[in-house]
C-alpha cells in the first residue's frame, strides 16, 4: 500500500456509459440533490480546463530536468485526459434536461481555447497550478463527506465522481511542482493565480448552477430556492476556508491538513477493488459495500 495518496499516480482508462439512449436524472444523488447540482455545474467547464492543463503539460514539460517529475507529468496528462472525455460525455447528456447548457458548455471551450492562444507562458503554468489547488481540495472534501453528499445515488454517476475525486487528490500535487519548478521565485504570482482560479470556478459554477434551478421543478418555491443557494454558497465556503494552508510559502499539497498519510478509507478501498480487476463503472450499493470490504 502507498503511505500517502500522492506516491502514486496510475492512468486508469475509464470509459462511463454516458451517451445512451436511457435517462439519467440530472439530480443523481438521492442524498443530496444540490450536491448534485453543484458538482454538475463545476464540471461543465471542468473538462475544457483539463484539456488546457494537457496543452499546458505538452508545451513546457521539455523544460523540466527532474526525470521524477517528468513521468509525473506523464500521467497527470493521462488521468485528466480521460477525465476530460467522459466529462464531455455528460454534460452533453445534461443537455437534454437543460436546454441552455450547450451554449455555456462551448462559452467553457472558447475561453480556454482563448486563455490558451492570447496568454503567455506564465499564465497558462500559473492559472493550471490555481485551478488544480481547488480540483484537489474538492476532492478530499467530496470523498471525506461521501455519506451526507451521496450516499444514494445513481450507480453510474456516483461511480464517475468517485473515480474523479481519487485521481485528483492522487495528482494533486503536480501541477503545484510543475509551477514551482518553472518559477520558483514567483510566490506571489502563485498565490494570485490561486484567488483568480477560485473566482473563476466560482463564476463558472454560478451561471451553470443558475440554469439548473431554473430548469428543477423542485426549486419553483422560494424556500426550495434559498435551499439550493445556501448550498452553493456553502460548499462555495468550504473550497475557499481548505484553500487558506495554500497561501503559506512552505505549502505543498502533500501536507494539507486534509491529505496525509491516513488516507480517506473510501479511496484506499476503491483503488484496491480497481487493482482486483472489479467492475468500477457503476457503483450500485451493494458494490459500494463491496469496495468497502474489499
Amino acid at each position: 500500500m502507498s503511505t500517502h495518496p500522492m506516491d502514486e499516480i496510475p492512468v486508469r482508462p475509464l470509459k462511463f456509459d454516458l451517451a445512451n439512449d436511457q435517462a439519467i436524472d440530472p439530480l443523481w444523488s438521492h442524498t443530496n440533490p444540490e450536491f448534485s447540482m453543484f458538482i454538475n455545474a463545476l464540471g461543465i467547464h471542468v473538462p475544457h480546463f483539463e484539456r488546457f492543463l494537457v496543452k499546458t503539460m505538452r508545451a513546457y514539460r521539455k523544460d523540466i530536468a527532474d526525470e521524477k517529475l517528468l513521468s509525473e507529468v506523464q500521467a497527470l496528462i493521462g488521468q485528466e485526459s480521460h477525465h476530460a472525455f467522459n466529462f464531455v460525455q455528460w454534460t452533453a447528456k445534461m443537455g437534454e434536461s437543460y436546454p441552455e447548457l450547450p451554449a455555456l458548455d462551448q462559452d467553457a471551450q472558447n475561453y480556454f481555447a482563448a486563455a490558451f492562444a492570447d496568454k503567455g507562458k506564465k499564465f497558462h503554468i500559473g492559472f493550471t497550478a490555481g485551478y488544480e489547488t481547488f480540483t484537489f481540495l474538492g476532492g478530499m472534501i467530496i470523498l471525506n463527506r461521501y455519506e451526507e453528499l451521496m450516499q444514494e445515488a445513481d450507480p453510474t454517476i456516483r461511480a464517475l465522481w468517485v473515480w474523479h475525486q481519487v485521481e485528483e487528490v492522487e495528482h494533486g500535487g503536480v501541477a503545484f511542482d510543475f509551477f514551482r519548478a518553472n518559477y520558483p521565485n514567483a510566490e506571489i504570482y502563485r498565490r494570485f493565480m490561486i484567488v483568480y482560479a477560485f473566482l473563476h470556478i466560482c463564476w463558472e459554477t454560478f451561471k451553470a448552477y443558475r440554469i439548473m434551478v431554473r430548469g428543477e421543478s423542485r426549486y419553483r418555491g422560494v424556500l426550495a430556492k434559498v435551499r439550493a443557494w445556501k448550498f452553493f454558497a456553502s460548499f462555495a465556503w468550504d473550497l475557499g476556508y481548505a484553500a487558506l494552508p495554500v497561501f503559506a510559502s512552505s505549502y505543498h499539497p502533500r501536507n494539507h491538513p486534509i491529505c496525509n498519510a491516513e488516507q480517506n478509507p473510501i479511496a484506499v478501498a476503491w483503488r484496491k477493488f480497481y487493482r482486483q480487476d472489479n467492475d468500477v463503472l457503476t457503483l450500485d450499493n451493494e458494490k459500494m459495500n463491496s469496495v468497502l470490504n474489499s
